[in-house]
């Protein structure tokens, strides 16, 4: 008897809003290490175990997590007298519970008088999971988004990338956010390396034999996001275009401008690392890589696009008149 073919998982659907102006933003307990980065970041107030009934700061944090697409949890794994712990304790583990906690208490809170109403609205076929997220989404519940967990180590664990909480850590993102991706860091080192400035910073990393995590961290949270690049270039410039992954080519191009979508006619592609092994656009043409694509084309991260559209499909008969 053959073996049963082994059933492809299905993306998980993108909740929250759809557009590409999108931010994440880091919670985390008080004193946990949060590291400023070169990524739109809202650095979130320390929250505490009660904070969804009043306790520390309350509620004033919920409007912050509210405004973001995904999270950065922040969780400290280095000890420290000179940075106390909220809990008189470090343990990550407990911090990632009651910072999920916390989060589950308030959309538990927020939902209790609208259940009934999204009961009735909602999708009453488990294939209808489309309608499910539509109404979900409408409400932007705090634990809908996705979590990105930020592991801050002290610079020297982090440097012999050993350090005690780590499986511990591991154990409790699998079975409580199953597929989520977690990424160590040192905050110290970040904050040194920021002191340094960048040539001095790049000597002592090659000294250590270490590297910065906050490229990974930049990336990782983009493609949470579940954004993208594509590229358009003129004689004098280069432009990188976000959009959202799955974007067809005539959305694409109107992000550009609108014109362009409405007269959109094709679109020639051709993949930055095909130009940038082969060195130039004709290259890529010699090698049979440039490719005209249509309006069911979706566009991939890193294409370099020319598109072409009709001016005028986009206008009103008055402005095609002038």
């Amino acid at each position: 008897m053959p073996p049963k073919k082994k059933e492809e998982e299905k993306p998980t659907p993108l909740m929250g809003r759809f557009g590409t102006s999108l931010k994440c933003g880091i919670v985390g307990l008080p004193n946990v290490g949060k590291v400023p980065a070169f990524l739109h970041v809202t650095d979130i107030a320390g929250l505490v175990e009660g904070a969804h009934e009043g306790q520390g700061l309350g509620n004033a944090f919920l409007s912050h997590i509210w405004a973001c697409d995904a999270i950065f949890h922040m969780i400290r794994a280095f000890e420290g007298e000179d940075v106390t712990h909220i809990e008189g304790e470090v343990n990550p583990v407990k911090d990632m519970e009651v910072i999920s906690e916390e989060l589950r208490q308030k959309d538990s809170e927020y939902l209790k008088d609208k259940v009934t109403t999204m009961e009735k609205r909602g999708a009453s076929d488990k294939n209808k999971i489309g309608e499910y997220v539509e109404v979900l989404n409408k409400h932007l519940l705090l634990t809908s988004k996705p979590v990105m967990y930020l592991v801050n180590l002290s610079e020297k664990d982090y440097i012999r990338k050993k350090n005690k909480w780590l499986l511990k850590i591991k154990e409790w993102v699998d079975a409580n956010d199953k597929g989520a991706v977690i990424i160590p860091l040192s905050g110290a080192l970040e904050t040194k390396l920021l002191d340094l400035g960048p040539e001095e910073g790049e000597k002592y990393l090659k000294e250590v034999g270490t590297q910065s995590a906050l490229s990974k961290i930049i990336t990782t949270g983009f493609k949470t996001l579940q954004l993208e690049y594509f590229f358009t270039a003129g004689k004098d410039e280069v432009k990188a275009w976000t959009i959202l992954k799955g974007t067809k080519a005539p959305q694409a191009a109107g992000k550009i401008h609108t014109d362009f979508e409405k007269g959109f006619i094709m679109a020639d592609v051709m993949k930055f690392d095909d130009f940038k092994e082969l060195g130039s656009e004709s290259a890529v043409k010699a090698a049979g890589k440039y490719k005209q694509e249509g309006k069911n084309y979706v566009v991939h991260d890193g294409d370099i696009i020319f598109f072409k559209f009709n001016a005028g499909a986009g206008l009103t008969d008055k402005k095609k008149a002038k």
